[in-house]
């Protein structure tokens, strides 16, 4: 089937505009903790991190939602230009000193987050069923660029941010600025929507299923809370919701308590630091290759390799704790008295299967997010498509959130063998629902009927 007009325009317009948001994020969460910290203590750096995944989680559903009334466009800029107005905030309370102008900063440069993650479903508006999934994975892709960039551009901030008198750890949202304006500016000006530039009006290219090929006078209006209701009562929509939540909040309970456990077992910052960029890697990197399987074999079957990749995750990062020379609060290796006896040996090995772990934990999140897209995308009623994806995405960074609060404790509790052992559990609701899919998937195709996901059991 033909794409529809603009596609190569608009998915360069996108992979860009993508690219630069990235640059736009990572620039700033670089030292967007430290900022916290430097304006009301160390109690706030934390809350500095999580009022940004909330902005995410809140605006994603206005952002679905404007999408389907006036298309990914203004939806898309109206994101950035949210993003841009943040950045600005956050720079002011660098200068000025105050706590409260920098929360409502980064509330709303968290929106960056969520436009970036809806910016796939634009690409998938874009194409026809045999290739949405890889054309979602390039769009995801640039976001790596982004990722490396961004955090060392913190040096260089505070250069800049000099010259105009801003503090050493408001600078590097000087580029935040500049990045999101852009990306905006990109979006608003190139950026043409396929099929008339209201999304919520027609099926995509490529879905079949009830409605296909109809134009409908006005969008039909549902609620986030519908979509999920409906989505329930559909194995594929099902599993595709479930397993976006469960492999994130997987992702987020094992990685923001790695780098804790790593320096209570004794390893150095540098250390660190690698194993982070792995993981980022790891997310990112290969989202192509994801994507591409995933249009050829279904994103059912790309989804389960997803959840294995995740479960090794788990199980190496649980056996990694166990060899550490020392680990949180007593608990782990050497507190058992095994493999605080191996000494650098054990250590060694530790860190090489902490790093392991990582990058298999981002492969396993990119697998599963691409996967879980591909089906959203393929929804085939226009007045539930849009309001699921929003609502999708802010289940995902909801349950982000709550697993990011319930690693601390659990770490203190259990150390990191406990991080991982909840991090295993978590998994079972979207196996569960995979297995579900894939029975209907033999039965046939429903609303969520792209050739792909048939193709997928």
């Amino acid at each position: 089937m033909e794409n529809p007009p603009h596609t190569r325009r608009n998915l360069v317009v996108l992979v860009f505009s993508n690219l630069l948001a990235g640059v736009g994020v990572a620039s700033g969460a670089a030292v967007g903790a430290l900022l916290a910290e430097s304006l009301g203590g160390t109690s706030m750096a934390g809350l500095a991190q999580a009022v940004g995944v909330l902005a995410a989680a809140v605006a994603s559903v206005p952002l679905a939602t404007l999408a389907q009334l006036r298309g990914r466009r203004w939806a898309l800029s109206l994101g950035y230009a949210l993003s841009t107005v943040g950045a600005l905030l956050v720079v002011t309370a660098a200068v000025l000193g105050q706590l409260v102008v920098l929360l409502v900063g980064l509330m709303l440069y968290g929106v960056a987050n969520a436009t970036n993650l809806q910016s796939r479903y634009a690409a998938a508006d874009n194409v026809g069923s045999g290739t949405r999934a890889r054309t979602m994975s390039v769009v995801l892709w640039s976001t790596t660029v982004g990722s490396v960039v961004g955090p060392n551009l913190a040096a260089p901030g505070a250069v800049v941010g000099g010259g105009f008198g801003v503090p050493d750890l408001g600078g590097p949202y000087l580029f935040s600025v500049v990045a999101y304006l852009l990306a905006g500016l990109l979006l608003v000006s190139l950026y043409r929507d396929p099929a008339g530039g209201v999304a919520g009006r027609v099926v995509p290219a490529g879905a079949v299923g009830q409605g296909h090929g109809e134009r409908r006078a006005e969008p039909r209006r549902t609620g986030a809370l519908a979509a999920l209701r409906w989505a329930w009562g559909h194995p594929r929509a099902r599993f595709a919701v479930v397993t976006t939540a469960v492999a994130h909040g997987v992702m987020i309970m094992v990685m923001v308590m790695t780098p804790v456990h790593m320096q209570h077992g004794g390893m150095s910052l540098r250390l660190v630091g690698i194993v982070i960029s792995l993981h980022v890697l790891g997310m990112f990197a290969f989202s192509p290759v994801f994507g591409w399987l995933a249009d050829r074999f279904g994103p059912l079957r790309v989804a389960v390799g997803g959840m294995a990749l995740q479960g090794a995750a788990v199980a190496l990062g649980f056996l990694a704790a166990s060899l550490a020379p020392a680990s949180d609060g007593g608990h782990g290796g050497a507190a058992h008295g095994g493999a605080g006896h191996g000494g650098g040996g054990a250590a060694l090995d530790a860190e090489v299967l902490t790093a392991v772990a990582l990058v298999l934990l981002g492969l396993g999140w990119s697998a599963c997010l691409i996967a879980s897209s591909a089906v959203l995308a393929s929804v085939a009623e226009p007045w539930v498509k849009l309001p699921l994806q929003g609502a999708t995405d802010a289940l995902m960074n909801y349950f982000g959130a709550a697993s990011a609060a319930l690693a601390g404790p659990l770490l203190a509790w259990g150390g990191f063998e406990a991080v991982n052992t909840a991090g295993a559990v978590l998994l079972a609701p979207a196996v569960v629902t995979v297995v579900l899919a894939v029975r209907a998937a033999r039965r046939g195709p429903g609303p969520v009927s792209d050739v792909q996901v048939t193709r997928g059991t």
